[in-house]
């Protein structure tokens, strides 16, 4: 196998794993305005920088709309390293271009479902459903990977 981006099955998964994890640091990004927006901050230092949603106190404060991103920024975090991670060990074994691709584009499109039923919010099962259909592409490729190897 040829390690370059010349190789359709290397370039494929690559293209995926840059598409989901730039998701992964926009949700830091909403998060943090989630935060200025409701002035919701963790870290006394924050509090003071930006000020506080409890008047006349410099407290640090939870709010539901922050924790409901930060919930699903940690879900991402929880499921597209594992997929970076196995999904490179997937293409060492040299599967099918096809099936390696619709392993990586059914993860690709269940994260970015995921994360809109997530913030929408969508009412359930849609949010399970897609985010186990992420997690099966990748257990899918970490029993292949394995079977592979023995």
């Amino acid at each position: 196998m040829e390690l370059s981006l010349k190789n359709e099955l290397l370039a494929s998964f690559a293209w995926y794993t840059v598409i989901v994890v730039l998701k992964m640091m926009i949700m830091s990004i909403i998060c943090v305005m989630h935060r200025i927006r409701n002035k919701a901050f963790v870290n006394e230092e924050d509090t003071k920088a930006f000020g506080s949603s409890v008047k006349g106190k410099l407290a640090t404060v939870t709010n539901a709309s922050v924790e409901r991103v930060r919930r699903c920024h940690l879900n991402d975090i929880e499921n597209i390293i594992p997929f970076v991670i196995i999904g490179f060990a997937y293409i060492l074994t040299d599967p099918a271009v096809e099936t390696a691709i619709f392993h990586f584009q059914l993860f690709t499109g269940s994260r970015i479902s995921h994360t809109f039923c997530y913030l929408i919010p969508i009412p359930q099962p849609s949010r399970f459903v897609f985010c186990m259909s992420g997690y099966m592409a990748t257990l899918s490729m970490a029993f292949r990977t394995l079977a592979a190897l023995y």
